[in-house]
């Protein structure tokens, strides 16, 4: 079956606001900048769109096209199933410095055609390249940090993607138009105006944070403590991700406690992970449990670094129009819904929710505040009814989350 395809006006909306405003932390690109896209084969007619808005802009474009999987042409299962130990640690490492060195902003486009492409591969492996290409993402981490380098994250919807979400393809893709405002005729004035109201809630969280010893997750299916940490802040309407309605933060890792459990499935590394629960002492993941994709989950946790928390999240039920399950954690992990959605993610901290100048703090400082680092970072969504408390440095408590909204 062919995959649907949104009308031109639609897709035009889309790439407007991709380029014009996400790409820039919420102010576009400028004349002269270079953008380095990566986009899947099925994105094409999206990819047309956004090659005009990058050249209308004033922009230069360097495109990454990759070719899908399927049943036949399993790209990706075929480099793991055929690489050999030296296949899996290359890195070419003068091609990625010099595509950070040379890009203003990175656009990665998602669009899976197979789903369980990697189910049958060995997690080692999966991992092990993980580990090799890690220096690529610390080289634009570190460019961002300096201001020099944007990035942004948006869905180009598949048959298969709303297969696994059990909705037509036309349905998955109404589902994405009307998350990223492209139902309007000036998302971009809709996106402005959300970031706004979600700012609010930021800016007193940020007025709290230096106040804050503890957080504590509440639920039917959670009870788990969280050290925010010194020196941090959190963030929001960054534009790095379309859609993105979340708040969040990196805590203090040493300080995770206690008990979760997910009800959102997770898909990653290809595969398809199901009943997610985690277990922490002593800041670390000390027991997992999943109903499906177990081998997965484990063999991640094993890999440095990612038995620790690196982000913790919480969208207001208000703000996003997300209410289905999409299958893709981009969407997921930002659904509003009854009771809005919480998600933590195991692996790297992000580092800029660092109180202070990010570009001067070394690896050093990094860790003795907290910070993780690792190859990995996963986010897992429950969508569950939560209350997060704010536990305060002079013995007093603060509910700041409840029943989908935030309470300051």
């Amino acid at each position: 079956m062919k995959n649907y395809t949104p009308g031109k006006a639609i897709l035009e909306r889309y790439a407007d606001v991709l380029v014009n405003f996400a790409l820039g932390g919420g102010k576009g690109i400028k004349r002269g900048e270079v953008v380095h896209l990566t986009a899947p084969e099925v994105s094409k007619p999206l990819v047309f769109e956004l090659q005009k808005a990058i050249i209308k802009a004033g922009g230069h474009l360097i495109l990454n096209y990759r070719p899908g999987n399927d049943e036949e042409y399993n790209f990706d299962a075929a480099f793991f199933e055929n690489a050999q130990d030296h296949h899996l640690d290359f890195f070419p490492k003068n091609y990625y410095r010099g595509l950070v060195d040379q890009a203003d902003h990175t656009l990665f486009i998602l669009g899976e055609t197979h789903p369980h492409a990697l189910k049958n591969v060995n997690p080692k492996k999966i991992m092990r390249r993980g580990i090799a290409m890690k220096q690529y993402r610390d080289w634009r981490t570190a460019k961002e940090h300096q201001g020099k380098l944007h990035w942004t994250i948006a869905l180009y919807g598949t048959e298969a993607m709303a297969k696994e979400a059990r909705l037509a393809p036309r349905e998955y893709w109404r589902e994405i138009i009307k998350a990223c405002f492209l139902d309007d005729k000036h998302p971009i004035k809709k996106w402005q105006k959300v970031y706004r109201d979600i700012g609010a809630y930021t800016r007193k969280l940020n007025a709290l944070s230096p106040k804050i010893n503890k957080l504590h997750i509440e639920g039917a299916d959670a009870d788990l403590w969280i050290a925010l940490g010194e020196k941090r802040q959190w963030l929001s309407g960054r534009g790095a991700n379309i859609p993105s309605f979340e708040i969040f933060t990196s805590p203090d890792w040493r300080g995770t406690e206690g008990w979760i459990r997910f009800n959102q499935p997770l898909y990653r590394y290809g595969t398809l992970v199901e009943g997610i629960e985690l277990w922490f002492s002593g800041g670390k993941v000390v027991k997992s449990r999943a109903n499906t994709g177990y081998k997965i989950l484990q063999e991640m946790i094993r890999t440095h670094g990612a038995d620790k928390i690196g982000e913790f999240s919480m969208t207001d039920k208000r703000h996003s129009r997300i209410a289905k399950f999409m299958a893709e954690t981009l969407f997921d992990e930002n659904m509003g819904g009854p009771q809005g959605n919480s998600h933590l993610a195991l692996g790297a901290s992000y580092a800029d929710t660092f109180a202070g100048d990010v570009s001067k703090l070394t690896a050093k400082q990094k860790t003795a505040l907290g910070f993780n680092d690792s190859s990995v970072h996963t986010d897992i969504i429950t969508t569950a009814k939560r209350r997060v408390t704010a536990h305060l440095k002079n013995g007093s408590a603060k509910i700041i989350y409840d029943n989908g909204r935030f309470v300051l």
